[in-house]
């Protein structure tokens, strides 16, 4: 079992503060910044470039992907780290296209994150030839996967309602009919038990910024399925990701399985602090972290459902259907969320009506959700949320 007053114990919270935006953001782990400190003074301030080699940075992208795998349900030696999410979409995408070359149609959905619409956009652009990005409702993807389709492009949870796909569901109906699947698992990953292997997922993608802990920015993570790891062509040729990245050869040779979807210098710093996160994730069980969250999402809507009636779920109402995060929408939702941050609740709002509450079992507790409804429900009441301090838009929402 998961000791949750353990685990809450290791992220720093700042006093008097209820923090349900992990969906955005993970909160710092408590020994993140000695460990960051000792990298720094001990490993790069001592031992300089030869800390490649010395303390191991050169392995550290496949070490920490193997912890990631455990997460997600990944075979070993078939996760690596490094880059952003959006590069990893790309990686994976093009990947896939060219598993597939007398095909031209992306599958995509409309809760998909723009920045993975925007990703499969411009590889269209640079290929040409009648590609095409197709985008669908969500309750429509099923329907849409025909031979056609050269390869879906999904994410598991849904950013703005929490909608979750039928990953295992989706994924046999897609080789059915001859399709390559990519799954992005940036509101799975620490959030929902993943199982790629079960699922037979050919290609997955991630970041470690959110239900993870590993801190702004932390690189992302790209999977891909053994069967494919030594045919994916990687179309971001880096040098990390060539046979031999030190025989400095004019041509490209990828290297031998996920290793050659590796690009650019791995960043060190960042890993080291996600590292330290997953120490905690080692002393715990998804199975029980979806339980919990299950019980807080519920206790959070039927708190907000009877006590501020002004408000509309936006995510679905049945638990097996979402993932750890609930909406709810509101014409005002910017400035009643800006009011909530005010008075000490961190959520976020997404354009235009959106409200998110992202739920970390982790470190939320059922506390947390009743003196969020709480507090909620005074700033609707006395619509203390109609100020002009809250009524204007900051750059990040």
């Amino acid at each position: 079992m998961t000791d949750f007053d353990w685990t809450r114990d290791q992220f720093h919270i700042p006093q008097g503060l209820i923090y349900l935006d992990g969906n955005s953001l993970g909160p710092l782990p408590k020994m993140a910044p000695a460990r960051m400190m000792q990298m720094m003074e001990q490993e790069w301030g001592e031992q300089l470039i030869t800390g490649w080699n010395a303390s191991g940075w050169m392995a550290q992208p496949t070490r920490v992907g193997d912890r990631i795998a455990r997460l997600i349900g990944a075979e070993q030696g078939h996760v690596v780290m490094g880059d952003t999410l959006s590069i990893k979409v790309f990686q994976a995408l093009a990947a896939a296209l060219a598993l597939n070359p007398d095909r031209r149609v992306i599958l995509s959905d409309s809760s998909n994150f723009p920045s993975d619409l925007y990703m499969a956009e411009g590889l269209i652009q640079l290929l040409g030839d009648g590609f095409e990005l197709r985008v669908v409702a969500p309750e429509e993807v099923e329907a849409a996967i025909t031979p056609e389709i050269a390869v879906t492009l999904l994410t598991e949870v849904g950013y703005t309602t929490g909608r979750r796909h039928d990953m295992a569901g989706l994924t046999a109906k897609a080789h059915d009919n001859g399709v390559i699947t990519v799954w992005d698992l940036a509101h799975s990953a620490g959030a929902i038990p993943v199982d790629l292997m079960r699922a037979g997922a050919d290609f997955a993608v991630g970041c470690t910024y959110k239900y993870l802990n590993g801190g702004p920015g932390a690189p992302a993570f790209i999977y891909v399925a053994p069967r494919h790891a030594d045919a994916a062509q990687p179309a971001l040729a880096g040098w990390m990701g060539h046979a031999r990245p030190f025989a400095f050869e004019q041509g490209y040779d990828a290297g031998n399985g996920i290793q050659r979807m590796r690009v650019g210098t791995p960043p060190v710093l960042a890993m080291t602090a996600l590292d330290v996160a997953l120490d905690v994730w080692d002393r715990v069980e998804m199975a029980d972290v979806r339980a919990r969250s299950v019980e807080l999402c519920e206790r959070f809507i039927a708190g907000v459902e009877q006590n501020c009636p002004q408000l509309s779920l936006h995510s679905p109402r049945d638990p097996d259907l979402r993932g750890s995060q609930v909406s709810f929408r509101f014409e005002h939702g910017y400035a009643v969320m800006q009011a909530l941050i005010a008075d000490g609740v961190i959520g976020d709002f997404r354009a235009p009506d959106v409200m998110r509450f992202g739920f970390a079992p982790l470190y939320v507790n059922e506390r947390d959700v009743d003196e969020a409804i709480g507090i909620l429900t005074r700033i609707l009441r006395g619509a203390l949320w109609d100020r002009p301090e809250f009524l204007e838009r900051k750059a990040v929402t």
